[in-house]
This record gives structure tokens, sequence and C-alpha cells, in this order.
């Protein structure tokens, strides 16, 4: 069952015979390549003829000697479909190097559409960005929401068990596959985890200590949701034996979220409407990595209910960060166009000690803006002045405003 992958799907549409390089962007195996299949099919409905299609993934051996931008270069040229518009697919482009002088030599030719995917960010970093300053707009893919992971499984019943699956099944659209099989589950998520950290950052950033890198990707994923900073990182890591100095520390995590196997929440004071440079929130791509990789015994379910919710409102197009008003904490702060909304995220608040805990910090903000109190409590939506109390899975799902 191919899951259509509708917001993206529907960006992509929203952007067709724009003159704008689409630049779609994710970790390695969320579904980027499966997106521009769907697209590619679309196109065809709508009555593109198949000559006005070339699509290129530079993982393909077929395709290792167009890597050489020059020889790219002159392969394109040749197909392009003159008096009609040329849709080009280059997939995992950043194994081409000085692939931005290809790219921007096909955006000044007319009738050419072009759509490029990148498993870092580094494709997108100063010097390569200059080049195409202005002439790109980045969608960022995700793995499965549970929403995909729910109409997956052809049903959207037992959301309970289905969440606890979501969780330990992994959200990497193949994990679909290995449903059932754990061995084989732990071998694809082993293999990709090892992919990322060697292919993406060791080789890319020239990394020498392997071992001390996967040592503070362990502690992140181990302290998703905690406050963090490279000193602190540091100086446990230290303490416990493994040296390592702040800068280090820094240069890693920056890696790591160029591969988007980790993401970084900053802190926003809400009442000075400033950021805070220190102590900030990390969170996971995939819990079912997680478990990979630190086993079922972290459990830690409130802060993998938070991870899940924070990779929910990146999703839905927000800015998220983690908010400070005096001296209370609220979970995510989400910036879109429209405004903001404020997110408070629990397990549970059916005691009266935690639901105060969790009301304290959205009760202190003065402005009219949503607040919203995500648990997994099995109980009808509910409403302290204005701040709605609702279930998180229903909200996944979007079945709440």
């Amino acid at each position: 069952m191919v899951i259509q992958r509708k917001e993206y799907l529907d960006k992509l549409i929203a952007f067709k015979d724009k003159q704008l390089i689409k630049v779609v962007t994710g970790i390695r195996r969320c579904g980027k390549s499966t997106l521009l299949e769907i697209y590619q099919n679309w196109l065809l409905d709508q009555g593109i003829d198949e000559r006005q299609i070339i699509s290129i993934n530079f993982e393909d051996i077929d395709f290792e000697e167009l890597t050489d931008y020059r020889k790219l270069y002159e392969y394109l040229k040749k197909r392009l479909v003159a008096g009609k518009v040329t849709y080009i697919f280059l997939d995992e482009i950043q194994h081409v190097e000085d692939f931005p002088k290809v790219v921007d030599s096909l955006y000044i030719k007319k009738n050419v559409d072009i759509y490029i995917t990148g498993s870092n960010a580094y494709m997108l970093s100063s010097e390569i960005a200059t080049l195409i300053s202005g002439r790109y707009v980045q969608i960022e893919m995700l793995p499965f929401s549970f929403k995909e992971y729910m109409e997956s499984t052809g049903s959207m019943t037992d959301r309970g068990v289905k969440y606890t699956e979501y969780l330990e099944n992994s959200s990497f659209p193949y994990t679909l596959e290995l449903k059932g099989q754990p061995d084989e589950l732990r071998n694809y998520l082993e293999g990709l985890y090892h992919t990322i950290v060697v292919k993406d950052i060791v080789n890319r950033k020239k990394i020498t200590d392997t071992m001390m890198l996967k040592s503070v990707l362990r502690f992140v994923f181990d302290n998703i949701g905690n406050q963090l900073s490279s000193k602190k990182i540091a100086d446990t890591m230290t303490s416990d034996g493994r040296k390592i100095d702040s800068k280090t520390v820094e240069k890693y995590l920056e890696a790591l979220a160029e591969s988007y196997i980790i993401y970084q929440a900053k802190r926003y004071n809400i009442k000075g409407k400033q950021y805070l440079k220190t102590l900030d929130k990390y969170y996971v791509v995939d819990i079912g990595l997680r478990y990979m990789l630190l086993g079922s015994r972290q459990m830690d379910a409130g802060h993998i209910l938070e991870n899940v919710v924070y990779l929910e409102l990146i999703r839905r197009g927000y800015d998220v960060y983690v908010g400070k008003i005096g001296s209370f904490e609220v979970d995510f702060v989400a910036q879109n166009g429209k405004g903001l909304q404020y997110f408070q995220v629990a397990l549970s608040v059916r005691s009266e000690k935690t639901l105060e805990r969790e009301l304290r910090p959205l009760m202190a903000i003065r402005d009219h803006y949503a607040k919203i109190i995500l648990t997994l409590d099995d109980d009808p939506e509910v409403q302290y002045d204005g701040i709605r109390r609702i279930n998180a899975r229903d909200w996944l799902l979007g079945l709440t405003d």
C-alpha cells in the first residue's frame, strides 16, 4: 500500500511550473524518492508526456558517471523537450560535486521545472545556497506521522494499540514491510543508523573519532526533552570517563542536526519576546531508532509523547520553540504566519496536582493565542479559562480544531 504523503504532494503541486527550484530535504529513507515517484505519476495523469520527465537517482550505480557535474549537465541538456516544459528530478543530489552549477544553469533556461532532493542540510549551507539564493523553495520531509501510520493499517480504530506500535515499529516507511519481524526490523534500523552516521556525517565532516560521535548521539537520544548545552553534555560525558570538550560536542551536534537525525528546539522568552541562547532541547527523528539504540528500558513515555508532538508541529509548518515565562516553562511555542499556539504535553493530568502544574505556565501567559494541554487521557475535551485539554492521539490524527 502506497501512502500518498498528501501534505507534501500538495506542496509540490502548488509549486508546479513556478520559477523556483523545488528542494525536498529530510533524513535518509523518509520517503523522498517515493514522493517524487508519486508526483511524477500525478504529472502523467495530468497529460504530461513521459519524454518531458527526466528522473535520476544518484544512489543508483547506473547513474554513477553523472556525478560529474559537466557530464550531468550535457546529459540533461540533450534531453530537454523543445517547446514544452521538461520536468527534471535529481534525487540525492549531494552525491554530485558542484551540483549548484548544474541547477543554476538549468534554472535560467526556459521551460525547465527542477526538483532536487538531499539527505543532509549541508547541501543548503551558506556557500551552496548563495549560488541558488532566492531561487528555491525548501520542502522538509519527515518519516510517517501517526495519522499516516494509522492510514497504512487500513483502519482508524484501536488508536492506543497502534500508537504503541507506531513508536516501537518506527515511522520510517519501509518498516511497514517488517511488521511482526522484530529481528529484521532491528537490522534495518541498525543499517540505516550506521549509513547516516558514516556516510552523512563521518565521511563528510572528516570526523576521526566515530565512537565519540556515537556517544554524543546516544547521550542526546537518552535525553530527549531535557535542557542541554554543549558544555553540559561535555561535562557529563567527561565525568563518565569519556573526555570531550564543548567545542567538539557543538561540532557533532551541528553535524547530527544537518543529517536530520536530531532536531534542536531553541528557547524563547514569551514575556520579553526574545530568543535565549542557552539550554536548548533536542528531539529525535524517529522513536524506533531510539529504541534500537537504547533498548525499550528507556521508555520515558512522557518525553516520547513530547517528541512525537514536536515532530507533528514541524510537519504542520510551525517554527517550534521551548517557552519560558518567568520561572515557568512552556513545552512548546509554535509559530507560523497566522500567529502563535502554546502547548503543554503530559501523559496524564487526572491528578489534580499534575493538572495544576501543567496549567500554571499557560495561565501566566497574558496574550489571547490558543493554549492547549495534550495528554493520553481518554477523556472528553475540557476547558479551563480558555485553556483546552485535548487527547493527544485525537490531535495527532487531526480530529480536533
